[in-house]
C-alpha cells in the first residue's frame, strides 16, 4: 500500500498545495481500491507516510468526507465508506444527462479536426492497452476521452459538474474494467461515438453515449455478487428501474 501511495504522490505536482496533494493521492486511492471500503484511515499513518504534519492531513479527510468516500465518526476515527448503490445510480443519471447533450452538440455542430485527431488518437492508445491488460492506463485514457469530448465542444462546467459527482461511480468504473466489462467492448462503443459525430447523425449520437453510459447498469450486479464487502448492503435499489 505505501509503495502505492508513493506512486501516486510522485504524479502530483510539487507546486501544489499538501493538502492538495494529499487529497488527490488519497481520493485515487480509494477509487483503485488500495485503500478498500471500511478501512480505517489514520492521520498519524498518513503524515507519516508522507513526512507532513497531521493538520493538510486532517483537511484532506475532510474534502474526502464531502466527496462521499470516507466517513469521520467523532471518537472512533475516519473510515473509507463501502460504496452506495444509489450514489452510484445518482451520478450515473446526471453523467448520462450531461454527455449526451455533449454528444448531441457535437454531432449537430461538429467538432474540430484536431480534436477529432485526438480523440481517434486516444482510441488507438485504448487499444494498444488490450493485449497487455493494462487496466490502469485504460482506465485513464477512458476518462481522457471522455473529458477530451466534452471540452471539444466548449463545455468544461459541464465536465467540471461530471468530475463533482462521479466519485462513487469511479469506484464501480475502476472495479468493472478488469472485472466485469470487456475493454474490447468499451473501445468499440467508443469509436461507434467518434463514427456518429462524424457523420452529424444526432440521434445515433444519442443512442451511442446512452448505451455506453449504461454499460454500468450491466455490469454492476455481477460486481456486487463478486465483491459484496465492498458495496453497502442496506443500500440496495431496483437495478432494473435504473435503466428504464
Amino acid at each position: 500500500m505505501h509503495a502505492t501511495l508513493q506512486t501516486l504522490w510522485q504524479e502530483t505536482r510539487d507546486s501544489d498545495p499538501v493538502r492538495q496533494r494529499l487529497y488527490q493521492v488519497l481520493r485515487q486511492s480509494i477509487i483503485q481500491m488500495v485503500l478498500a471500503p471500511g478501512r480505517a484511515l489514520s492521520e498519524k499513518e498518513i503524515a507519516d507516510t508522507f513526512s507532513v504534519s497531521r493538520q493538510p492531513v486532517r483537511e484532506a479527510f475532510i474534502r474526502l468526507s464531502e466527496a462521499g468516500l470516507v466517513e469521520v465518526k467523532p471518537q472512533r476515527g475516519t473510515y473509507v465508506v463501502k460504496i452506495s448503490q444509489q450514489a452510484v445510480l445518482e451520478a450515473r443519471f446526471v453523467r448520462e444527462a450531461i454527455e449526451v447533450a455533449v454528444v448531441k452538440l457535437a454531432a449537430k455542430k461538429g467538432i474540430e479536426p484536431s480534436v477529432l485527431k485526438e480523440l481517434h488518437d486516444l482510441i488507438e492508445r485504448q487499444r494498444r492497452c488490450l493485449e497487455p491488460h493494462d487496466y490502469d492506463r485504460f482506465y485513464h485514457l477512458d476518462e481522457a476521452f471522455h473529458r477530451t469530448l466534452s471540452l471539444g465542444v466548449r463545455q468544461q462546467a459541464a465536465w467540471k459538474v461530471i468530475e463533482e459527482v462521479r466519485a462513487q461511480l469511479d469506484r464501480v468504473r475502476y472495479l468493472s474494467v478488469p472485472h466485469s466489462t470487456p475493454l474490447e467492448r468499451l473501445v468499440d462503443q467508443h469509436n461507434h461515438i467518434i463514427a456518429t459525430i462524424e457523420a452529424r447523425d444526432v440521434k445515433r449520437a444519442e443512442e451511442a453515449m446512452m448505451l455506453h453510459l449504461r454499460e454500468i447498469l450491466v455490469s454492476m450486479p455481477d460486481l456486487i455478487r463478486r465483491f459484496p464487502d465492498m458495496f453497502d448492503v442496506q443500500d440496495n435499489p431496483v437495478m432494473q428501474e435504473a435503466i428504464q
